[in-house]
């Protein structure tokens, strides 16, 4: 919250729970502003605080942990657009058995589309056939439409691989697991995938982890982290 606050980005609680005793068991925010996630992701992980506890009522060291979770909310209406550059026709004569039934006409279309995939640049043809009626406008419209449900099928399996990758990134909360510990102390805020730490805990508290997320996606910005 008060990184959001320092970055004049628009914060949303959408769903908080507390804790049975003190403190938070669950929140859930959204953050709007520019590049909000490619800033934030590097936050994802588990988060170690250790501190005398002021819940604690021997006043001893204690240890707690926060897993976080950044994903992206992304559009989920897909626009298909078909380039008319890529397009081809072919018509001919739709099969039949023999008599009244022939076609004597080519109603008969077949659609051949040259796909280019946005994400990765490899190139396809797409082949669509469509003998559904004896009109053939009508037979184009059926291509037309059978081709965008395999391109809006295409979209929404990229958008969920990348979901799932997302989904991946979760790490369960346990010793060892750990991507930053506070500690308070020892005056102290390590990132244990960079190494980069600060002796000014308060201003970590404060929201001031700029340092913190250029440390890691100048490390791991271009790169997938293993």
């Amino acid at each position: 919250m008060r990184y959001a606050e320092n970055h004049k980005y628009k914060l949303t609680i959408s769903n908080l729970l507390e804790a049975d005793d003190a403190g938070i068991k669950q929140v859930t925010m959204k953050l709007e502003g520019d590049y909000a996630y490619g800033y934030l992701k590097g936050e994802n992980g588990v988060h170690r605080l250790v501190r005398v506890s002021p819940y604690n009522a021997q006043g001893k060291r204690m240890t707690s942990f926060a897993s976080v979770f950044v994903t992206p909310l992304v559009d989920d209406t897909i626009e298909i657009v078909i380039e008319q550059s890529r397009l081809s026709w072919d018509t001919f004569r739709s099969g039949g058995a023999g008599g009244q039934n022939v076609n004597k006409v080519e109603s008969g279309v077949r659609l051949r589309y040259q796909y280019k995939d946005p994400y990765t640049g490899e190139e396809e043809e797409i082949l669509i056939e469509n003998t559904e009626t004896r009109d053939q406008p009508k037979n184009r419209e059926n291509a037309l439409r059978l081709l965008k449900s395999q391109l809006y099928d295409r979209e929404m399996r990229h958008r969920m691989e990348e979901q799932n990758k997302i989904e991946a990134g979760k790490m369960k909360i346990e010793w060892g697991s750990q991507i930053r510990s506070y500690v308070f102390d020892d005056r102290r805020v390590k990132d244990h995938r960079t190494n980069y730490q600060t002796s000014d805990v308060q201003s970590v508290m404060d929201g001031n982890i700029d340092a913190f997320l250029k440390a890691y996606l100048m490390e791991f910005g271009g790169k997938k982290e293993s």
